[in-house]
């Protein structure tokens, strides 16, 4: 075999033709003669039994060229790969065959090969990073939520008010028929909470245990497709109205819900807990911002085979995760009204945006000359086995090193790029309205 006319093409493909020599192509078919022989049936001979000049002579001399062709495929693409040093991504297509006088073969492939990268910046970028406050109304309204968590629930004889949990049983009436869905018993139901469809909740306000109603409803037009507009009746019974007993801010308080002694103390701890929420949160945007900024500036042109690919393993991941809770990805399909055209296309955004950025990074580790240490190789193979509840040589086994690799090496890129950031310098309010000015005047 010989590689012949490598052209490059654009989205990083590329066209290439493999000469395939004679001999080659005559064992091929061989071959196919061998593996197909037992399937026909040849006068005077027993199946399987009849020589190749003799099918040949009855079906002509090209009857085994289809499969010996489809045998050398393969073979055909890994010399050119191997002996052209290739690094093609997805599989290639055949785009042509031709068998010549002389029984050599031209067989000519398209496939896709890794991006070349140019790095822009990708050290020292600004991105906004706000300082992180914690206001006292933050610290107040968290207090409330753990303190409404904490309500005793008790009946009272007065009538419903928003706040109120009301226990009923109801049951929708389209046309005055009962709709599927619309009925329940012993529904507790917080008024006000925007659970129900609108002004269902409304109407039950001031009545009280007993009470029976009679709720007109019309359904939003977002609502599902059979009941979508449509004018209905809930027949509702009202058995109880309960209302919740706040407990009081107190030590007292802190100590049944934490493990400090006094509210003061456990206020101080609340208001860490949200600076540690808000700090992770100003980090994460940050450093995507950051990393938006690296890509932006990076030269590559993704082919779309490396996309197709990323999408077929997207979908490979949702498959085992739904096979795992009992679902199939055809019934969440059907759930989220969507067949599986829309949903790769939907999936192309996200899978471009992860190879984006996996690129970048490969190339910075390449750039800084970054590498894995047998150290931390291990220690990856470590926090697998302990993930998967598997013996660390099993996952060897299944893992290459080189992906481990590859692994540890992006996690080095990415924390070179997000240490070296910075944030953005606040502009002084003169510069601001001067900016804000000229933009007026443009």
């Amino acid at each position: 075999m010989n590689v012949k006319n490598l052209e490059k093409k654009e989205k990083n493909t590329l066209e290439l033709t493999v000469v395939v020599a004679s001999d080659e192509f005559e064992k091929a078919v061989n071959t196919a003669y061998v593996k197909n022989r037992s399937k026909i049936n040849v006068p005077g001979f027993r199946k399987g039994k009849a020589p190749r000049k003799v099918i040949e002579g009855m079906y002509g001399a090209s009857v085994f060229y289809e499969d010996a062709l489809d045998e050398l495929f393969q073979p055909g693409f890994n010399f050119a790969v191997e002996s052209e040093k290739l690094n093609v991504v997805g599989r290639p297509s055949v785009t042509d065959v031709k068998i010549n006088d002389d029984k050599t073969v031209d067989i000519k492939y398209t496939v896709a090969v890794y991006p070349e990268v140019t790095m822009g910046q990708y050290k020292g970028i600004e991105a906004p990073k706000p300082a992180v406050r914690v206001l006292k109304a933050e610290v107040e309204e968290e207090l409330e939520k753990v303190r409404g968590r904490s309500a005793r629930i008790q009946a009272v004889e007065r009538a419903a008010e928003n706040g109120d949990t009301v226990n009923i049983d109801f049951e929708g009436f389209l046309d005055g028929v009962p709709f599927d869905g619309g009925k329940d018993t012993g529904y507790d139901l917080v008024l006000g909470s925007g659970y129900f469809v609108p002004g269902f909740e409304e109407q039950l306000v001031g009545t009280k245990a007993g009470d029976e109603k009679d709720l007109d409803i019309v359904f939003p037009e977002n609502y599902a497709e059979d009941l979508a507009g449509k004018a209905v009746v809930f027949k509702v019974k009202v058995n109880e109205v309960k209302e919740s007993i706040l407990p009081e801010l107190d030590d007292e308080f802190a100590k049944d819900v934490s493990e400090f002694d006094t509210l003061e103390e456990y206020k101080a701890n609340l208001k860490e807990e949200i600076s540690a929420r808000k700090k992770a949160s100003v980090e994460a945007s940050f450093r995507n911002q950051v990393m938006a900024k690296v890509i932006e500036g990076m030269q590559c042109d993704v082919p779309d085979a490396m996309v197709e690919e990323r999408v077929d393993s997207t979908i490979e991941n949702y498959n085992y995760r739904l096979s795992q809770q009992g679902m199939t990805f055809e019934s969440y399909m059907k759930a989220l009204g969507m067949d599986l055209d829309a949903f790769r296309e939907n999936a192309k955004g996200s899978a471009l945006a992860e190879l984006q950025e996996e690129i970048a990074l490969d190339k910075i580790a390449e750039l800084e000359n970054l590498e894995a240490t047998e150290e931390e190789l291990e220690a990856e193979y470590d926090k697998y086995a302990q993930e998967y509840g598997m013996e660390k040589d099993n996952i060897k086994a299944v893992i290459p090193a080189e992906e481990v690799a590859k692994l540890v090496k992006r996690e080095k890129a990415a924390e070179l790029v997000y240490s070296s950031a910075v944030a953005e310098k606040k502009k002084a309010k003169k510069e601001e309205a001067k900016e804000a000015e000229e933009k007026t005047e443009e």
